[in-house]
Order: C-alpha cells, then structure tokens, then sequence
C-alpha cells in the first residue's frame, strides 16, 4: 500500500465579472509603448498608478505611463472592465442602436442549462462583417460561455470559448488570465505561461498573474520561481490560499536546495546526496518503462515532465506529513522514499509504476476523478489483483453493503488503518471487475466522462448503466466466482 491518494489543493481564480456602466466618464492611461487602458478613475501615487475597473483596483508602475487622460471617454451603455477599449472606431458613424449590454448578452448567452450556441454565432457573425463594438459583443459571448462550461467542469469547451474570445480581444488581461487558468487545470503548464506572460505585460501589479505564474512553475517543478511569484503575489494582495502554497513551496525549496538533478524524455528528477546516483539514473530508466505502458493503456500522455523526488525515510516525513502508513505520495510530483537502496527492486519498481499511474490519472480527468479510482486503477496498473481479498469482501457486503460502500465517499487520509486496507482492496476490486468485464476502453471512456465535467456516479451510470450499489453488487458477484 503506498498511500492514499490526495486531491491537489485546486487553482482558484477569482471571478472576474465584466459588469454595465451607464453613460458615465473615464479616464485613459496611456503607456509609454502607446497601448491606452480604459478605468472608471485614475490616482497617482508616488511611483504608482492606481485605477479603479469593473473587476476591482489595479496598479502600474509610473515608469511605464505616458500620461493620464481625465474624463476622456465616454463609458457606453455596455460591458466593459479595465482593459476592454472602448475607443470607437474613427471613420465609423454611431450605430443608430444602443450595443447589447452586459446583462443581456449573458442572458442571452445561457439559454436553459445550456449555451445557446445560435446567438454566439450570430455574434461572431456580427463581428466579422465589422460592425461597431462588435468585436466586444462576441468576446463577452464567448467569456461567458467560457465561465458557465467551466463552472458545469466541461474545460475542454471552456477552454474553446476562452481562445475564441481571446481572438476578438487579444490583449485583454481578464480573458489571458481565463484561457491560463484552464490550460494549469489540464496540467498544460508552458502553455498557460505564454497566456500569463501576455497579462502580465498589461497588468504587470495585478496579483492574479503572479499568483497563476507561481502555480505554472510549481507544476513545471521550478521552485525557486513559484517562491518568488508568489511572494509578489502576496506583496500586492493578501490571499491565505497563495500563503498555504508558499509554504509548502518554500519547505520543498529548503529541502531540495543541494539535491541533484537528472531529466529524461518525461522526467525531472531530483535527489538527495544520500542516494546513489545510479540509482537515480535507474529509477528513470523505469519510469520511462512505465510511462510507455501506462500511456499505452491510457491513451493518453502528460504534456509537460513530471517531477520526481527520492527522499531520506526523514525527509519524506518531514515534508509531506502524511499518516505513517503512507509509503510514497503524488501531489502533482511524485515523492518516494529510497533510503537504503542502491538498485531499483521490484517492490519500488511497483511502487513507481503506482505512483505515475497517478499522474497520469490526475491529468486525464482534470483533477475530477475520485480517489477509489485513483486507488483502484494504480493499484490495477502495478499488477495486484483481488484474490486474495475476495472471500473478505464478500464477508464485508454480507455483513453491511453500506459499509462495503464507505469507499467511494469521504477522505481517505481521515481513515483508520484497518478502514483504509479495506478501502484499497474495494477500490482495487472496482476496477477490476470493469476491466474483466468491459475492457481497459470502459476504463477510458469513464475517465473522459470524468474529465467532461461529470460526477463520478454519473460517469459509471452513462459507461456501465451502473449507480455505486449497483457497480458493489457486481463487484461481489464478481469476486464470489474468484
């Protein structure tokens, strides 16, 4: 039993809303390099710029600003925020109608559940011909398109509507930092940077793109950036959630600070001067191995490397402080301990294929997939299997069937010993009993069910028409033939 698999603290970006004014007056900054930034009020302080815009205050540095244009625009009857530019176009007359606004084009937008794909159409159609503020019209379509899949879990479509968005308005700061929140939830960590470096050339003091930044180099194991980001972040704005990830950061920093350094095609590696480093070479010559495996049986492969961390039996407590019975982890990096070894055994062979079947797992779904799937199919993909454990199990649901089903609920790190061997072996079973019976293709399509946006219970009723009482049930009429 290597532990008990924990969901990744989730990236939480705040909502930023893209709200109606009416008719009042704004200021312009205008930058240096010519860019003009539309705000609803501009200060001076010191050194620094501040303006106030529909998604809350932000800063530039006076350096980089030409001057400030006072009650230079007027702020139309329509959505805007600090960076939607409203400058209307010079040789166009007015359109002889108000532009929809804000509120209208979210309702319109957001039809029944669902988006109402016929009007983003028209939108874009709009856009396209060149009509006035149509450019922002389809943006805003798109953003909130974008938010309403994003917030059911579809991020593929999120992610679609984010980048269609961005096409109308490419240099807006609110849709960048969109599109490089969902490309962190798909792991796609160099990607969301291009998005965060093209934010933060706008909006250098906004906390979000320091606090995005921090997350993208903590997945690309990059410590001492993700520290330094999210120490900016904080300087800007106080975020308990950005605190609780620099210390973590800043404890992996310290720890790691003279351990060496290996890569591979899909590994970076790094360990203490206490382990062999022919062991480390090893250990990646086996992860290679397993990685061709899994992503065969997977369909599936990780876009970016994955880190790797080999610890003194000391250090692996001290930096992950998990339960004792937790005999390696993966939180986006996996993290084993190796002390006393000087060859790649098959115990730790099993143990790594486990762990990056993690990995793989966590960034099939987006993070969606629960932890008795987690568990089962790690368990799966290293070679156990369930014979052992079936008479028990079938004791188990003779006794209690809730109790047989405690697994598919709850935190397995809150579990008592003895309730997280049993937690394992069910959750082993599961998936077992759908690979005999449908294959490893029923295993990936619950996974992109998952990965779609869909509950866990929803993802088994639309793959194998089963509910959990009903996958336990088959499970034990399984394991009664074992």
């Amino acid at each position: 039993m290597e532990r008990s698999w924990k969901n990744r603290r989730p990236w939480l970006l705040a909502a930023v809303c893209l709200v109606a004014t009416t008719g009042a007056r704004g200021d312009t900054i205008v930058l240096k390099n010519g860019r003009r930034i539309i705000a609803l009020s501009v200060t001076q302080e010191g050194e620094k710029i501040t303006y106030e815009t529909a998604s809350g205050t932000l800063s530039l540095p006076r350096s980089i600003v030409d001057h400030i244009e006072h009650g230079a625009v007027s702020l139309p009857n329509a959505a805007t925020s600090a960076t939607f530019s409203l400058k209307p176009p010079e040789t166009e007359a007015a359109p002889a109608a108000l532009p929809p606004s804000k509120n209208e084009i979210e309702n319109r937008v957001i039809q029944g559940g669902q988006v109402d794909r016929a009007y983003v159409d028209q939108l874009d159609q709009e856009a396209h011909s060149g009509q006035g503020l149509a450019n922002q019209n389809a943006a805003m379509a798109h953003h909130a398109a974008s938010q309403f899949e994003m917030m059911r879990g579809a991020m593929d479509a999120a992610l679609e509507d984010a980048r269609s968005a961005l096409t109308y308005m490419p240099e807006q700061p609110v849709l960048l930092m969109d599109a490089a929140y969902l490309y962190l939830r798909r792991s796609e960590y160099t990607q969301s940077l291009d998005y965060i470096d093209r934010a933060r050339r706008l909006v250098p003091e906004d906390p979000e793109v320091s606090k995005l930044a921090g997350w993208a180099y903590y997945g690309l194991n990059k410590m001492d950036l993700a520290v330094t980001e999210w120490k900016h972040a904080l300087s800007l704005r106080p975020d308990a959630e950005v605190e609780a990830a620099l210390r973590k950061a800043q404890r992996d920093e310290q720890e790691e600070e003279q351990y060496k350094e290996n890569e591979s095609s899909h590994f970076t590696l790094r360990y203490s001067g206490a382990s062999e480093p022919a062991l480390a070479r090893n250990i990646l010559h086996t992860l290679e191995r397993h990685y061709g495996a899994i992503e065969s049986e997977l369909s599936y492969s990780p876009p970016d490397s994955i880190g790797v961390i080999l610890y003194t039996q000391q250090a692996f407590a001290d930096i992950t402080q998990v339960p004792n019975w937790v005999g390696a982890l993966n939180d986006g990096r996996i993290r084993v301990p190796v002390q006393g070894l000087s060859e790649v055994t098959p115990e730790l062979s099993r143990v790594l294929k486990h762990e990056l079947t993690h990995s793989f797992v966590q960034q099939k779904t987006l993070g969606h997939a629960p932890t008795w799937i987690q568990e089962g199919l790690a368990q799966w993909m290293e070679g156990k299997r369930s014979d052992l454990n079936a008479a028990a199990l079938v004791a188990i649901y003779q006794n209690d069937p809730a109790l047989a089903m405690r697994h598919y609920q709850g935190d397995w790190m809150k579990f008592s010993n003895e309730a997280v061997n049993a937690a394992y072996a069910w959750a082993l079973a599961n998936v077992e009993y759908i690979v005999q019976s449908g294959g490893m293709n029923d295993v990936d399509r619950i996974l992109d069910r998952l990965a779609a946006g869909d509950a866990p219970e929803a993802a088994l009723k639309a793959i194998l028409r089963s509910d959990y009482a009903d996958l336990t049930h088959d499970t034990v009429q399984y394991l009664r033939k074992k």
